[in-house]
């Protein structure tokens, strides 16, 4: 994504409950009441659509938030259960215009046909505004709400043991996404007719069998549903280490990383660059975003004294996968600008809670990054795709 002059900075927001802080809901304004109402998720997403946000990503899971990383805890002082994302991305679309809608879909347990059809679905409710962020779910107790599958106990992140398991998760959640797009360009832009004189409503020869015979799936398709309005809607992941770099380099159109510092960055973005090489996409574009936790105030120190408090309601400082920033919005724009020198191409902010910091971001962040001249002030593109950049793809299937 090399041009003359720079590109323009992207930016999204990722949404949890009341906040990515575990004592988030206890704050002022949180609305703990209303998390499972579509008005709140609505408030939301229409909050990130005034701050010309690229798109909204939408946490989800099989099983009940924990603090735990593979098994259920016993915690009552935290927020747990939640809707179900791709079904609220489909409720807030017909109430926003031009925000592209991610929700987070866990391809251990589900199967690809199914959300190949329901993405499909959105980028149809939403004018072309969808995408998804595929996940994996190594929890023993996930697996059990299905039935189908077992998954070994995992004791240390680092063992030998867990390093076999999580590969295997992650290559089977590159073949998801292969049929899911594959299910996508099942049908040709021009498959459907739709004439009523001469009774034809569908070319059958446009429709195709995917034929996909892999490890973990066996799918023939076609899709029951369309094309989407953007061929192929925006696939995105969240990465840490070399397993999912790999994923990322395989099968998305964005990535998101956790690192601490410029330097840190530049590193994460050769090793993503350098799995992009190796799965042969060296041409395709592909996206890599910042993921920070966020605390913004108008003064360094209430932002601190705010997260503070917060620390002290869950009863221990909040220490979570991604970095944290913990200042102005002015502060923030100069370290998002210092990381961007490092290759990122853009960032998804989690508001630590998400009444104070989603209004943050929409009305300090983005008027101070619109001032720098790296930020929109228009949505310039009426799609998702559009807005990152991203051509439509031509359908494989489609005779030359």
């Amino acid at each position: 994504m090399s041009s003359s002059a720079p590109s323009p900075l992207h930016l999204a927001v990722a949404l949890d409950g009341t906040g990515w802080h575990p004592a988030s809901w206890r704050e002022p304004g949180a609305r703990p009441r209303d998390l499972l109402t579509s008005a709140y998720w609505a408030d939301l997403v229409t909050e990130a659509e005034r701050g010309l946000l690229d798109f909204v990503t939408i946490e989800d899971g099989l099983g009940p938030q924990s603090s735990h990383p593979f098994d259920p805890d016993e915690r009552t002082d935290q927020v747990r259960g939640r809707l179900d994302a791709v079904l609220i991305a489909s409720r807030v679309a017909p109430l926003t215009r031009r925000i592209g809608l991610v929700p987070t879909v866990v391809a251990t347990h589900t199967e690809p046909f199914h959300i190949s059809k329901a993405i499909a679905t959105l980028d149809y409710v939403s004018g072309g505004r969808a995408g998804l962020r595929v996940q994996i779910t190594a929890r023993r107790n996930e697996a059990a709400h299905f039935g189908r599958r077992t998954v070994p106990r995992i004791e240390a992140h680092d063992s030998p043991e867990a390093l076999a398991t999580v590969t295997d998760l992650f290559d089977e959640a590159a073949d998801y996404v292969e049929v899911v797009r594959r299910l996508w360009d099942s049908w040709e832009d021009d498959a459907e007719i739709r004439d009523a004189a001469t009774g034809r409503f569908i070319d059958r020869d446009k429709l195709h069998y995917i034929d996909f015979e892999g490890r973990h799936f066996s799918v023939r398709g076609p899709s029951i549903t369309p094309r989407p309005p953007q061929g192929r809607p925006i696939v995105s992941a969240l990465a840490h280490d070399t397993v999912p770099y790999r994923l990322l380099g395989r099968a998305a159109d964005v990535g998101y990383v956790t690192p601490h510092d410029a330097d840190e960055a530049r590193s994460v973005v050769g090793r993503i660059r350098a799995e992009q090489d190796a799965a042969g996409r060296t041409s395709e574009p592909l996206h890599v975003f910042g993921d920070l936790v966020v605390f913004l105030d108008d003064d360094p120190a209430t932002a601190r004294t705010r997260r503070e408090r917060l620390d002290a309601l869950a009863g221990q400082p909040y220490a979570g996968d991604a970095p944290v920033f913990t200042g102005t919005p002015s502060e923030l724009a100069d370290h998002l600008e210092q990381l961007r020198a490092s290759g990122l191409t853009g960032f998804r902010l989690r508001p630590a809670v998400i009444a104070h910091d989603l209004p943050a971001i929409t009305r300090a962040l983005v008027p101070e990054l619109q001032h720098r001249g790296v930020f929109r002030h228009a949505y310039e593109a009426d799609t998702l795709r559009g807005l990152l950049g991203l051509a439509r793809p031509a359908n494989r299937y489609a005779a030359v």
